[in-house]
């Protein structure tokens, strides 16, 4: 890939600080959107609840990145909170589609968040990118997500959606949780832990991304999850392999419930993701294996 300008939203959290210093070590010139006054001219304002970005900023910009949004986990799911979690990402990517389109010379991708929760609870069935949205909050959250970059598509502009799976970090998101807990012997499945987990190595998410930008002939939804999905029982059964503790402490689901509300059904839930588009495109994964993603956490 020639050197590139690219603006990335959402640059601090876990898979945007990854992705900034990949692309950085790699000779691109990274652009941050923030919340707060820009410290220098790598650096645009903007507000995403408000609907306000500066423009001006991503003049020249090949690629707007966006990966901004608050986590799902962080919270109990009140009300107030799931009004941040609409907020966040559909005010704000609706903010960036805006101003992408709204430039004289847009740039020649723009690349959105989303997650597979837009397939709501699958259950043993394998879907790929060409199933519909399945049912509940995340479902609706991710349709309306993906929705709100509309206006970058009727601009011409390239437009991806990444659908991401569970990210195997050790530095944040849920397995940034499950690390400690396993390290104290503490960990175990949840509920019966037959459902599914789609997860994806870190690096493979932020290489999946790179080679999303560099594809001039790659737009719409693809799925960024290992190309086998596991169990949850067969997750727990792989950490405690890796990290040589027992695993035993299974969270039954009433728990779950009691401890988390209504977000106990999306950890229970079964989501059996394959990342058919990323394969057909001739991506190839460097983890493809959760022991090998949890090794390279």
């Amino acid at each position: 890939m020639e050197r590139s300008r690219i603006a990335v939203a959402g640059a601090s959290g876990l898979i945007g600080g990854a992705l900034v210093r990949s692309l950085a070590a790699d000779g691109h010139e990274v652009v941050r959107l923030v919340r707060r006054a820009p410290r220098g001219p790598d650096e645009v304002r903007w507000d995403p609840e408000r609907g306000r970005v500066d423009a001006v900023g991503l003049t020249g910009c090949d690629v707007v990145v966006n990966l901004a949004a608050a986590g799902v986990g962080d919270r109990r799911w009140t009300p107030e909170y799931k009004r941040v979690l609409r907020d966040s990402r559909v005010l704000g990517t609706a903010a960036l589609a805006e101003a992408v389109a709204s430039l004289p010379e847009p740039p020649r991708a723009f690349l959105n968040g989303s997650a597979i929760g837009f397939y709501g609870d699958t259950g043993e069935r394998v879907v790929d990118e060409d199933a519909p949205p399945g049912d509940g909050f995340l479902a609706r959250l991710c349709v309306e997500w993906e929705e709100a970059a509309a206006p970058a598509e009727e601009a011409g502009v390239r437009t991806v959606f990444l659908r991401t799976g569970l990210v195997v970090a050790r530095g944040g998101g849920a397995w940034g949780r499950l690390f400690p807990l396993f390290r104290a012997g503490l960990g175990g499945r949840l509920g019966d832990g037959r459902q599914y987990w789609s997860y994806i190595a870190l690096h493979d998410e932020v290489a999946a991304i790179r080679h999303l930008v560099d594809r001039e002939d790659l737009s719409g939804p693809f799925n960024l999850t290992a190309p086998q999905p596991l169990t949850n029982r067969e997750v727990t059964a792989a950490m405690g392999r890796v990290l040589h503790r027992p695993a035993v402490c299974a969270v039954p689901a009433p728990v779950l419930r009691a401890a988390l509300g209504e977000l106990a059904g999306d950890v229970l839930a079964s989501q059996r993701v394959v990342p058919k588009r990323l394969l057909e495109s001739g991506f190839r994964f460097a983890f493809p294996g959760v022991e090998e993603a949890i090794r390279a956490a």
